[in-house]
């Protein structure tokens, strides 16, 4: 990894005596500090970790005016031997400059990006919590900068990283709603990016979807609805007749770093996994046929969320009881297990702080 100076200006009084660790909700409590940088010149410079607060911007920065904007998730984790870890972060910084190059901003050397996650997490160590299913939620992103209004490319940006203890994304198994009417991504476009854009774009078709009851969508093909893509901010999968079947990653679809664990893991208890384009008509008839046993989200922020009913053009599909999922359960131990360090990391998957 190459040398990289990272200034540090350390609060005078820490918050963390003010936070009730019982009680947390996602993304709302932010530690003492936050990491920032600066591209100019054709350059990253000017690594920092600093106070959290609020920051001074133009209100003509070219972020604020089209959209070159995005983020990536990931966590870290507290051991009991004291150890803290962050959960395969060269696959966020592999991402992180697909999305990037996606969005025409310039990338990090995936070396340095993960270097400035480990350094923020070292000093707020404190800030993890140690009870079981909560995390400290690691959010780097970045935006264009350029005081100017034009459309073209900034040739300014900022980088930031800001880090939340957690607790669970989902509190209970979700009722969802396949989508027919709204698109979240189309060909061509960026939905492989965690571009701001692409959770702009969603957002009132969810909330349209939480007035009529349901949790989250699943995301279907943009030309004829035919296609499973998503569900709401994670991927999707399903277990039919004992086999793990999920949507492949395409031009429309996010390459989840939690859905490659799972699908990494189900290889190694035996089951059998395929990536393709999944129909709403295959996954309908075989919840109505009882071959599919499983249906749920998987993400950074959710890890399994599990699905209890899929609601198709007005009509209730019923999963079996998500509380008897054989899957699920081995998945959702299994990453805890190597996460918190309870189980031997045979794929090196934990960057341990």
């Amino acid at each position: 990894m190459e040398t990289l100076d990272i200034k540090i200006t350390k609060v005078k009084t820490s918050r963390l005596s003010q936070v009730d660790f019982d009680n947390l909700p996602f993304g709302r409590v932010f530690t003492d500090h936050m990491l920032v940088a600066d591209y100019e010149n054709g350059k990253w410079q000017n690594f920092e970790i600093i106070p959290y607060g609020d920051i001074s911007v133009s209100p003509a920065i070219s972020s604020l005016h089209y959209g070159q904007s995005f983020f990536e998730g990931l966590k870290a984790y507290k051991h009991a031997d004291g150890k803290v870890s962050v959960f395969r972060p060269d696959k966020n910084a592999e991402r992180f400059n697909k999305s990037a190059e996606r969005m025409c901003m310039p990338t990090l050397p995936e070396d340095v990006f993960v270097k400035c996650i480990a350094a923020l997490v070292d000093l707020e160590r404190d800030w993890i919590p140690s009870k079981e299913g909560c995390s400290l939620y690691i959010r780097p992103y970045m935006f264009a900068t350029d005081r100017f209004l034009g459309v073209t490319p900034s040739e300014t940006y900022k980088f930031m990283i800001l880090t939340c203890p957690v607790g669970a994304y989902f509190s209970k198994n979700l009722n969802v709603k396949v989508e027919t009417e709204f698109s979240r991504a189309c060909e061509g476009g960026y939905g492989y990016a965690k571009a701001a854009g692409n959770y702009g774009g969603s957002m009132y078709p969810a909330k349209k979807a939480l007035e009529q009851g349901y949790d989250q969508l699943i995301w279907t093909d943009a030309k004829n609805h035919e296609f499973i893509e998503e569900m709401g901010a994670a991927n999707i999968a399903f277990v039919i007749n004992h086999k793990v079947l999920t949507p492949s990653t395409r031009d429309t679809i996010l390459k989840g770093v939690t859905r490659d664990s799972v699908l990494t893991l189900a290889k190694d208890f035996g089951y059998e996994v395929e990536e393709r384009r999944v129909s709403v008509k295959e996954v309908l008839e075989a919840i109505q046929n009882g071959t599919c046993s499983d249906a749920f989200g998987a993400g950074t922020a959710a890890t399994i969320a599990q699905i209890a009913a899929i609601t198709h053009e007005g009509k209730v599909y019923e999963l079996p009881n998500p509380a008897e999922s054989v899957f699920a359960h081995q998945m959702r131990t299994a990453l805890d297990d190597i996460k918190h360090g309870r189980i031997e990391d045979t794929r090196a998957w934990n960057y341990i702080v």
